[in-house]
């Protein structure tokens, strides 16, 4: 049985705490700064994209290089990933930055603004590790040699390790500033503004990432952020479907 999980293209977004007894208590470390939707929605989507590179660049490296079903499923799981990731990019760029600098009191513009200049630079830079990465994908599919696998085991681990950079000095500097100045109403309208062209499985895939690593206050609020259709896809078989995409690309089921 399929169902449709509506025309949404949003990848989903944290909300706020649902009320009454449902959530418990949140690890001690594990939600820093969740009571906040953008600064939340920001650390879910820097967990996903940390652990997939690096996972991708570890399962490469031991992929038969010409066996082309497994060169298939990984180079199209970093294609996934990559499309989430420019994603994400373009829409710190084009409006949480933007809203971020209106929001912040004018002594401080200045110290915002450079922040913001030398997340660009590393997040260009990470834009252009990521037109590498499909160069690599595609010379491993085309020839299925064991240079060109290495070749993309290689440039998903530097990809892995240019993102941690990245989004740790993103944490430290600007997420503290997300979290102090920008409106709820602000991100509520770039959390509607925020359309990613995913197809439904895809949609569903990207919300079992999300939700694998995250504790259990960000798990409320991302399936509370769902259309009712999307919530009902996911218990009907987005769930399952998940768990046997995770199986054929790790070789082991997702860790929760």
């Amino acid at each position: 049985m399929t169902v449709a999980v509506g025309t949404t293209r949003t990848i989903p977004v944290p909300r706020s705490p649902l009320p009454g007894p449902a959530l418990a208590a949140p690890p001690a470390a594990a939600c820093i700064a969740s009571t906040c939707r953008a600064v939340a929605y920001q650390r879910v989507l820097h967990q996903l994209v940390r652990r997939e590179w690096r996972l991708l660049g570890e399962l490469a490296g031991w992929a038969p290089p010409g066996e082309a079903e497994r060169t298939a499923t990984l180079t199209r799981h970093a294609e996934l990933i990559g499309r989430v990731l420019l994603h994400h990019h373009a829409i710190e760029r084009d409006a949480v930055w933007p809203a971020l600098l209106r929001a912040v009191p004018a002594d401080r513009t200045a110290g915002v603004r450079a922040l913001v200049t030398d997340w660009t630079a590393r997040c260009a830079r990470i834009d252009h590790m990521l037109r590498d990465v499909s160069t690599a994908a595609r010379q491993w599919q085309v020839t299925g040699t064991a240079a060109a696998r290495d070749a993309f085991a290689l440039a998903c681990l530097d990809l892995a390790d240019a993102v941690d950079a990245q989004t740790a000095a993103e944490e430290t500097d600007l997420l503290p500033l997300l979290g102090e100045h920008l409106s709820a109403g602000d991100w509520a309208v770039i959390a509607r503004s925020s359309h990613c062209r995913l197809s439904a499985r895809e949609q569903l895939l990207v919300l079992g990432l999300a939700l694998e690593d995250s504790c259990a206050t960000d798990r409320a609020r991302l399936l509370h952020g769902l259309s009712p259709a999307a919530r009902l896809a996911w218990r009907l078989h987005g769930r399952q479907d998940y768990r046997a995409s995770v199986v054929r690309l790790r070789g082991a089921p997702p860790a929760v």
